[in-house]
């Protein structure tokens, strides 16, 4: 790269600016972090924000489009994210935020990748045609960000059991996020509904959104919704090995997340008039109730045995 070489602290502020634009959900839930963990958890948002932008035609996680070109896209977010997992100085500030958060943390190479990956699955045009394959894609897009926010929580990589439970976090929000997406995903001519769910409701793949078909895209919505919901129960479990303010951060944004989940369950055919959000107010009433529950975590969220989660994360 050419021109001076920008510092941590200007990276990190460019960090913060990116996740005040692109996820309102996120900032807030940051703010609940020691600076310290907060600048690594934008640090890292920059950069998974990045790649998704890249990856979809977005700026900052907003107006999908249909672009030409998908596998040269992932080509370059793949050399610049193996450039910054190298240790190696980008020039695009939030690929060097990776460098930065991979350098200061314990953090898996193989993480990273698995997002990529699922940044692939989009660029092949994948379509998932079973429940499961619903949740492998929910694990590279979401669930394994759970992963890598938990190790920037300092959660360290061999705990698999906190682990377990930071990835069903991501999949919880992610599930949420293609129920509520439903409608600006069938835009940019994709489907994440399990054609095996379809197939079950009647409804034909590609005509999801028509209106006579609400009835049926609504039962499957609620699912989508039950699902998250189910996760996001046993995200909580893992908030008693977390300092005080991380489980505050977790459980204030699995309560914000959720909420989108339980308004388009809630919303029935209605749910994609427009799109569904969670407003300050409410923010606000989520991070308080939360900071209550993680004063009380280790008698609000006993550890459950292994088998009730309904996934298990790749290892």
């Amino acid at each position: 790269m050419t021109g001076p070489v920008p510092s941590r602290a200007e990276i990190v502020d460019a960090a913060r600016q990116s996740i005040a634009i692109g996820s309102k959900s996120f900032a807030a839930a940051s703010r609940l972090f020691d600076p310290e963990t907060r600048e690594r958890a934008w640090l890292l948002y920059a950069w998974c924000r990045r790649c998704d932008d890249i990856a979809d035609g977005q700026d900052h996680g907003h107006g999908m489009t249909v672009l030409p070109g998908a596998q040269a896209r992932l080509a370059e977010l793949t050399a610049r994210t193996e450039a910054a997992l190298a240790g190696e100085l980008v020039g695009d500030p939030p690929f060097d935020a990776l460098r930065i958060v991979v350098g200061e943390t314990a953090m898996p190479h193989a993480w990273p990748r698995d997002l990529i990956a699922g940044f692939a699955l989009d660029a092949a045009e994948w379509r998932p045609q079973t429940e499961n394959d619903l949740y492998r894609y929910c694990y590279h897009v979401a669930g394994v960000v759970g992963c890598m926010m938990a190790v920037v929580m300092g959660v360290s990589p061999d705990d698999d059991a906190t682990l377990d439970r930071a990835c069903d976090l991501g999949m919880a929000f992610q599930l949420a996020n293609i129920a509520r997406d439903l409608a600006e995903d069938d835009a940019a001519g994709r489907c994440y509904l399990p054609a095996e769910w379809l197939a079950e409701v009647g409804l034909p793949a590609g005509e999801q959104l028509d209106l006579a078909r609400r009835p049926q895209l609504a039962l499957l919505a609620r699912r989508l919704a039950e699902r998250a919901a189910a996760f996001e129960a046993s995200a909580r479990l893992g908030t008693p090995a977390l300092p005080f303010r991380a489980a505050w951060a977790v459980l204030a944004a699995a309560a914000i997340y959720g909420a989108i989940g339980r308004e388009v369950a809630s919303l029935g055919e209605r749910a994609w008039d427009m799109r569904v959000s969670t407003g300050k107010a409410q923010k606000l009433r989520f991070m308080a109730r939360a900071a209550r529950q993680a004063a009380m975590r280790a008698r609000l969220y006993s550890p459950a045995p292994r088998d009730t989660r309904l996934w298990t994360r790749p290892r």
